[in-house]
């Protein structure tokens, strides 16, 4: 079985050891994220985000490592109730890297 890596927050109160209680919500959030995959991570901290309100959006990217761009998507897309997202998929049709037989021409 794969070991699961959970990252370790950058946020200035975990990196100082001053709040063990805001040390073992983040570590629980990074838990949780280390086993979602990408849209699950991005609505999450999107969610986050929104629960925290103003600067939410860098709080959450030095909490979890996301970028500030891909919070704010999931904060669009969890406020808009997940509209055009795909049920039974991770990435619209169409996204990801096109097949092999594709990309080769002769």
């Amino acid at each position: 079985m794969d070991a699961v890596v959970v990252r370790a927050c950058g946020c200035a109160d975990c990196q100082g050891g001053e709040d063990d209680r805001v040390f073992a919500e983040h570590r629980r959030i990074n838990v949780l994220l280390s086993r979602m995959n990408e849209q699950q991570r991005r609505w999450f901290a999107g969610h986050e985000s929104l629960r925290l309100g103003f600067g939410g959006d860098v709080r959450m990217s030095q909490v979890t490592g996301l970028n500030v761009d891909t919070i704010a998507r999931g904060r669009s897309e969890v406020s808009q109730d997940l509209a055009g997202r795909p049920t039974d998929r991770v990435r619209l049709p169409g996204g990801g890297r096109p097949s092999v037989e594709k990309k080769i021409r002769h």
